[in-house]
C-alpha cells in the first residue's frame, strides 16, 4: 500500500478473523516500524510486550474494562513507557509528557504498519494500569500506556469513520485572531 492509502485505510479494528494468526515476522516488522517513531532527545523511552497467551490476553481484557475483543485478537502488543529514561534529560517534563508523547508516536507507527501488512488493530487507552501491570508482571520502571490488539479483519470494512472538517480543526497562526 502507498502511504496515503495506509492513512485512509486505518481504523479501529475490533473484530478479528479467528482463523488467521499473525506471523512472528509480521510482528517483528510492526515493531520495527514502531521504533522508527520520533522521540524527545532520541531517548526512545518505549518498551513493547508481545502477548499471545490466552490467559494473559484475558487478563488484559479484564484490565481493559472488560473490552472482550482484546482477548480475541491473535496477538496483543502492550506499549509501555519508561519514564525514568525520559527523566534522565528532561526531568519532570520527560516523566509527565515526553515519554507519553513518544510512546504515542510509536503506537501510531505500529498501527499504520499493521494496516500496510493487511492487518488491523485498535488503540486501547481505557484500561486499569495497575491491573495491566500485574497481568504482565511488568517491572516497576515500566508504565503501560496502550494496549493494541492486532489481527486480520474478520470481514471487509463497510463504512468510513467520519472526520471533522479540516476547516473546523485547523487555522494559520496569522489568522487565529483578527
Amino acid at each position: 500500500m502507498d502511504f496515503w492509502e495506509v492513512i485512509e485505510s486505518r481504523y479501529s479494528l475490533r473484530d478479528f478473523d479467528p482463523s488467521r494468526d499473525v506471523a512472528p515476522e509480521e510482528v517483528e516488522k510492526i515493531l520495527r516500524a514502531a521504533i522508527r517513531a520520533p522521540s524527545a532527545g532520541n531517548l526512545q523511552p518505549w518498551f513493547f510486550v508481545v502477548v499471545r497467551e490466552a490467559e494473559k490476553k484475558e487478563a488484559l481484557a479484564r484490565a481493559g474494562l472488560d473490552q472482550r475483543f482484546i482477548a480475541r485478537a491473535p496477538v496483543v502488543v502492550v506499549v509501555c513507557a519508561d519514564p525514568d529514561r525520559s527523566a534522565m534529560r528532561y526531568g519532570g517534563r520527560g516523566v509527565n509528557l515526553y515519554c507519553l508523547q513518544d510512546t504515542a508516536a510509536a503506537t501510531e507507527n505500529l498501527l499504520l504498519a499493521a494496516v500496510a501488512l493487511g492487518l488491523g488493530g485498535c488503540w486501547v487507552g481505557a484500561f486499569n494500569e495497575e491491573e495491566a501491570t500485574r497481568a504482565l508482571d511488568l517491572p516497576s520502571h515500566l508504565r503501560p500506556v496502550a494496549i493494541v490488539p492486532l489481527g486480520y479483519p474478520a470481514r471487509p470494512r463497510t463504512r468510513r469513520t467520519p472526520r471533522r472538517d479540516l476547516k473546523e480543526v485547523s487555522a494559520f497562526a496569522s489568522r487565529l485572531r483578527p
